[in-house]
């Protein structure tokens, strides 16, 4: 087994980390909602995930919630590390965002 994917999961885990701290941060200062990008990353993840269209969960629900459930479980650990990351960033943007209203920031 070669390593030849270690500099792209480093790369990848790095940058969906910082795209969704960012985006999570801008977020929390537009909307003044802490959590709020916490609370849309699964539907952003489901989103990159899905083999479907998203007006099949409301047209035929049971073929489009069991074609989302293999493709969750058909998913790589690399895959799952790479999201988890996103996950990671989501988070410590709302963590942030609290420390620095605390800290007494009122433009946040």
């Amino acid at each position: 087994m070669s390593l030849s994917f270690l500099p792209i999961l480093l790369i990848s885990m790095l940058l969906f980390f910082v795209l969704f701290f960012g985006i999570g941060f801008i977020l929390n200062m537009l909307l003044r909602m802490s959590w709020i990008m916490t609370i849309i990353y699964p539907i952003i993840a489901i989103a990159i995930i899905q083999e479907v269209s998203f007006i099949d969960y409301f047209t035929s629900p049971g073929s489009a919630f069991r074609s989302l459930g293999e493709s969750i479980t058909t998913l790589a650990p690399l895959d799952i590390t790479i999201l988890l990351s996103g996950l990671a960033g989501a988070i410590l943007s709302g963590v942030v965002i609290k420390l620095l209203r605390k800290k007494g920031y009122r433009m946040f």
